[in-house]
């Protein structure tokens, strides 16, 4: 069992492992009320940070190993600036809430090049192709996706009771950034989404039968309403095939759908379409904002939609829909032309 970590405590008196070491780590983002996502990505960066360093205990590192460490993620392992980022606010989580070790100098180390990279966007046509490739529940996690503009983990995290059929609507909760939004359900797909809520509640009937139902709930509502984890209107609106356990507390349901389930459907679907772009989930997320761009929605209103803190994130898809409206003449033309009307010798 891993150690129990009050704030103020040495760290001589309650880990020295570096399996200890994250377990504490976890332990202290979990009391921060990190989400279960950014707790996985700061213990594996701090898990790989010990790894480079495999001569040197974690409780003799320093911010010169730090500063080795950030620079061989730019320069040998050529990672994103937002990657970098990522590393760094890990690793100084774990030296603040593990080592109670404040850094109050700069950190000096190779920095890794910020690029802003021109989202893929799927025309309509090509997103109803794709759409077409798909079946089942996988097509309308899809649909959910390109229709309402939600991130794929967005969606998976649905509840059944974050459907609002009487205002349109579908409730976001902790999203990117751990905001809360509402974003609208395609008049097309209300009656797709109820039919799934009936299979869904046949579903969660058989296993309530069987002992089972139940799903994990966010923080520490699990003790405010312990029966809620077997309430229809908690569960996962696009559940695993599988039970599994439940890690804190052994009791077996369905969770939500793994991602690579679905990033590997829409892969598969765009070869199928004979799709030439690079093509995922999160494409269908792109193909929303710049089909409701184009339609003359408001850019304010689709930043809201899409859950971006700043405007300048949403405007990105103005570049796209004003170069594909703009009738630019290409120098080509006029020569293609002069040389289709001389005289052939």
């Amino acid at each position: 069992m891993a150690p129990i970590y009050a704030p103020g405590m040495s760290i001589a008196t309650t880990a020295d492992t570096p399996h200890d070491l994250l377990a504490v780590l976890r332990q202290r983002l979990v009391l921060l009320g990190r989400s279960p996502r950014t707790v996985d990505a700061y213990a594996n960066w701090v898990g790989r940070f010990f790894r480079f360093h495999p001569r040197r205990a974690p409780s003799e590192l320093g911010m010169g190993d730090i500063e080795s460490f950030l620079t061989h993620l730019a320069t040998v392992d050529h990672v994103a600036a937002s990657t970098q980022g990522q590393a760094l606010a890990a690793i100084l989580c774990f030296f603040r809430e593990v080592r109670s070790i404040d850094p109050s100098t700069p950190l000096q180390f190779g920095r890794a090049r910020h690029t802003r990279h021109i989202p893929t966007v799927l025309s309509q046509r090509e997103a109803l192709a794709l759409l077409g490739c798909l079946q089942g529940t996988l097509r309308l996690i899809c649909q959910v996706l390109y229709g309402s503009g939600l991130r794929l983990s967005e969606c998976l995290n649905l509840r059944v009771q974050n459907l609002d059929f009487d205002h349109h609507t579908i409730v976001v909760i902790n999203g990117k950034g751990e905001r809360d939004r509402l974003t609208v359900i395609p008049p097309s797909l209300e009656r797709p989404l109820e039919t799934h809520l009936r299979r869904l509640w046949a579903l969660h009937q058989e296993d309530l039968l069987r002992g089972y139902g139940r799903v994990p709930l966010p923080n520490a509502f699990a003790r405010k309403a312990p029966t809620a984890a077997c309430d229809f209107r908690w569960q996962y609106l696009f559940p695993g095939s599988r039970l599994i356990d439940d890690p804190r507390t052994g009791l077996r349901g369905r969770w939500h759908l793994d991602p690579s389930v679905v990033q590997r459907a829409v892969r598969q679907a765009a070869l199928r379409a004979g799709l030439r772009k690079r093509v995922g989930p999160h494409t269908l997320r792109h193909s929303f904002a710049t089909h409701l761009l184009e339609r003359g929605c408001d850019l304010r209103r689709i930043q809201s939609l899409l859950g971006h803190a700043h405007l300048e994130t949403t405007a990105i898809y103005t570049h796209i829909t004003d170069l594909a409206s703009a009738s630019i003449p290409s120098p080509l033309e006029p020569a293609v032309a002069a040389a289709s009307s001389s005289p052939k010798t």
